[in-house]
């Protein structure tokens, strides 16, 4: 059967244009883009940034495991200003795990559920992640724990 037969018969209303079907989940090109949908692929990529930490935990742990002078290595390698951006980074996706499960929870209650509502949480997940992060290097760096 033709595209245009398809697009005839089509119960469904898969085909918007007839003869040329539309996606058939939400997409970039049929979804207006909102800051709920950056929200969400945000949290995703924090998924991936996780992993990323969960090998930097396993080599702080391999340097445990190697004695002091490898040990020693990996402390002047997080100490160095790649390592602290790199714990920065990590520290942005602490924070956009604690608030993303908080606005994921508060959904869950059937709380937030409004255009406007979610639209702050989402706000507040998109950017409070970078401002408690600058916060709270800001603080190590003024009480002297980490430095340049």
């Amino acid at each position: 059967m033709s595209q245009a037969a398809d697009a005839k018969d089509d119960q469904t209303g898969r085909f918007a244009v007839p003869g040329k079907p539309r996606p058939l989940s939400p997409h970039l090109q049929v979804w207006r883009w909102h800051v709920t949908m950056l929200a969400s692929i945000l949290f995703r990529v924090t998924i991936g940034a996780v992993s990323v930490g969960a090998l930097i935990v396993l080599g702080w742990l391999a340097a445990l495991a190697f004695g002091p002078e490898a040990y020693t290595g990996f402390l002047t390698v997080a100490a160095s200003p790649f390592g602290l951006f790199i714990g920065f980074g990590l520290t942005v996706v602490l924070f956009s795990f604690i608030l993303n499960g908080a606005r994921h929870e508060t959904n869950d209650l059937g709380v937030g559920l409004s255009l406007k509502t979610a639209n702050t949480l989402a706000s507040l997940c998109v950017w409070g992640p970078v401002v408690l992060a600058v916060l709270f290097w800001a603080a190590l760096f003024a009480t002297g724990r980490a430095v340049l």
